[in-house]
């Protein structure tokens, strides 16, 4: 039954094992994973094009986009204002300049990418046959530059263990999120499993896309990554709103997002007492999208 998820997932352990100390490696790393991640998502955008009764299964996406995104985003609202209540976090208005728009058009661009390969299947009426093939042998790959990434992120298991805050924040996001996949996959009439390991995505579209479209399909691919890259927008818009106010919602609705994307936001909003619990928050997120989606995907 785990053989799958250990077959993807091995890439990944083998990464994070191997230490990198040289900036220029790991820099080389990060622009070959970015490089890979715009690959594989013009390689689900030519998916799509080779689906039967595209109009329908394009509407199937945005409905299951839609009831995940509000399912889950509800539950994260519902639970993360407690934690403000329970566990203040004292912040500093930040006065720099965000660059949002700069941002907001890393995210289009991916967007922009599928639509490309969408187009290109739909225009070229090409054989694509081999797509599935090479998005699996690229996602391995893909999976062992980010357990390498992860290994080289600096944090130690010290200082997450050390940083109450930033734990509590994933393990509200954590439960309240699958809670949430569950409530929609009771809506949409699907598998349980797969609600649950929609909801495992916590913001980092990408990879979730790319798990959830080699397991389970185009279909559910495009609902993963639109699903995450939703979150993604309104944390962005969200943070310098909320954050004064409400810190733990800010940086936990911003899921993984929180220790790279959406870090320089929550520092120049939050100031730099915000910083490490983003990090600890976002690195476990980030951790456990693979393991817990693998995980759900295999049963």
């Amino acid at each position: 039954m785990f053989s799958g998820m250990l077959f993807i997932f091995f890439p990944l352990i083998i990464g994070y094992l191997i230490p990198v100390k040289k900036e220029s490696v790991l820099a080389f790393i990060n622009a070959q994973t970015s490089r890979l991640v715009l690959v594989i998502l013009a390689l689900m955008g030519l998916s799509l094009a080779g689906l039967d009764n595209l109009g329908e299964n394009l509407s199937q996406i945005l409905l299951y986009t839609l009831t995940f995104f509000f399912c889950i985003s509800v539950c994260n609202l519902l639970v993360l204002p407690l934690l403000d209540k329970g566990f203040p976090l004292t912040t500093q208005h930040g006065h720099q300049q965000l660059p949002k728009a700069k941002m907001l058009l890393e995210s289009v661009k991916l967007i922009l990418v599928v639509a490309a390969g969408l187009l290109a299947g739909l225009l070229l009426n090409m054989d694509l046959s081999w797509v599935d093939q090479a998005s699996e042998i690229i996602l391995l790959v893909l999976l062992f530059l980010i357990g390498i990434q992860l290994r080289n992120s600096g944090m130690t298991l010290k200082q997450i263990l050390l940083n109450r805050q930033g734990m509590m924040i994933a393990l509200v996001m954590i439960t309240t999120s699958l809670i949430g996949g569950l409530i929609a996959a009771w809506m949409l009439n699907i598998p349980v499993t797969h609600g649950l390991a929609m909801a495992s995505g916590f913001g980092w579209y990408s990879l979730a896309g790319i798990l959830m479209g080699d397991g389970l399909g185009p279909v559910y691919g495009g609902a993963a990554f639109l699903n995450e890259l939703m979150r993604e927008l309104i944390a962005l818009t969200m943070i310098p709103a909320l954050i004064s106010r409400y810190p733990n919602t800010a940086i936990g609705y911003a899921g993984a997002t929180a220790m790279d994307f959406t870090l320089p936001v929550i520092q120049n909003c939050g100031g730099i007492r915000c910083v490490p619990i983003a990090i600890v928050s976002g690195f476990i997120l980030s951790l456990l999208v693979p393991v817990l989606m693998l995980f759900f995907l295999s049963l």
